[in-house]
């Protein structure tokens, strides 16, 4: 136990000294800590939701944040040229898996940039400009994967699983997000009149920050739940937890998909509008 008779800033000089303390022990005393200090203004709360985000880190794997196999947006190697910059168009990503025969045999990764700068050129094949895909376990600590990244110039891994089937893909962003929040870039929704984007297929995206105020004025709902503001809250109020991607919840008639989300918050949802079957 901490020692009350020292001030906190002693308390915290003594974690850079070796201790006997159990690493999980010596971790959660590290957290009130800086709890407390955060509570007397020494440190700001992001600051303190990003030493957190470190710890978090330490201890989640590659299967615990990567997009499902499901959500990823391949691109097929014997696909003409006008298809695959069509693809790359649309998905608006900068790395792409490519496969050949089968979504389990990733030949490479193609880079947007090298795509657009040189497919006017007579000769470009995309095989040419393929970058060799990294391949990791599910069970890869997300702490050795980051400096994996940073040591290899890397950013972007094929998670496979234990039949070498691809699981997924985990980012650099990815890892990151844990530490700081969400990262958002030129292609994500960031202004308020973008909160729900009507999709072709009759679905909404939503992002979770959006107030139920609006998302209720666009689709016609009545959610109001006591000290609930957004969609991600009404969502995980709901299931009780923070959920999975890929995950489906139905409240009220409107079914919730969750596109993009973390262990700690949701980002992006697909909502769309149930319809019974009559009796």
């Amino acid at each position: 136990m901490p020692d009350p008779n020292k001030s906190l800033l002693d308390r915290l000089a003594d974690f850079l000294t070796p201790q006997p303390t159990e690493p999980g022990e010596r971790r959660r005393e590290l957290t009130n800590t800086l709890r407390e200090a955060q509570a007397e203004g020494l440190i700001d709360a992001d600051a303190l939701s990003m030493i957190e985000g470190v710890f978090q880190v330490g201890q989640l794997c590659a299967r615990d944040i990567l997009v499902p196999r499901a959500q990823i947006d391949w691109i097929d190697i014997n696909k003409s040229l006008p298809e695959i910059i069509k693809s790359v168009i649309e998905a608006a990503h900068s790395r792409f898996p490519i496969f050949e025969g089968g979504r389990d045999n990733v030949i490479g990764i193609l880079l947007a940039k090298d795509l657009l700068r040189h497919a006017t050129e007579n000769d470009f094949q995309v095989r040419d400009w393929l970058r060799p895909a990294v391949f990791i376990p599910e069970s890869k600590r997300l702490s050795v994967l980051l400096r994996d990244f940073k040591d290899n110039r890397n950013h972007l891994a094929i998670v496979v699983d234990e039949y070498s089937g691809v699981a997924g893909i985990i980012t650099i962003e990815d890892v990151l997000e844990q530490i700081v929040g969400d990262i958002e870039d030129e292609h994500d929704i960031d202004e308020e009149a973008d909160n729900l984007i009507a999709l072709d297929n009759g679905g909404i995206r939503v992002k979770g920050i959006t107030e139920l105020e609006q998302f209720n004025k666009t689709l016609g709902t009545h959610f109001e739940v006591e000290d609930i503001k957004t969609v991600a809250g009404l969502v995980i109020q709901h299931l009780g937890r923070v959920p999975k991607m890929g995950e489906l919840i139905e409240i009220d008639g409107i079914e919730f998909e969750v596109q993009r989300a973390d262990s700690r918050q949701i980002h992006i949802l697909l909502a769309r509008q149930v319809h019974k079957k009559s009796d």
